[in-house]
């Protein structure tokens, strides 16, 4: 089984940006859903944000106008640009990936916004 692999998380204050990189090291197949879902301390992990192959990108109420996914179907990655971050974001962020074939989540990414 293929791991995914997140990067790009971090320490960053109140209003500031992190873009995460989630890649599927090996894979072949190409990936027909994607999505970032994050969990923050003691509380139940939750979809941020997912993006299919040709459809509508899809965001949680609480990151729309401020995060934005993307993918690179020719590597099988998927990013996320957090913009205007706050301390409500800081949570571990896990990649997801979805096919026929494949499902699977990386080990995650730390995000910390300190205010």
């Amino acid at each position: 089984q293929v791991q995914l692999v997140e990067s790009g998380g971090g320490l960053v204050q109140d209003g500031g940006s992190l873009r995460l990189s989630c890649a599927a090291p090996g894979l072949k197949i190409l990936i027909n859903n994607m999505a970032w879902y994050r969990q923050a301390p003691g509380k139940q992990r939750e979809l941020v944000a997912s993006i299919t192959i040709d459809g509508p990108n899809d965001y949680a109420d609480s990151v729309k106008g401020r995060f934005t996914i993307s993918r690179d179907n020719a590597k099988n990655m998927v990013y996320l640009q957090m913009n205007s971050l706050n301390p409500e974001d800081t949570a571990v962020y896990y990649c997801n990936a979805n096919s026929p074939g494949y499902y699977g989540w990386g080990k995650g990414t730390l995000v910390t916004v300190s205010s």
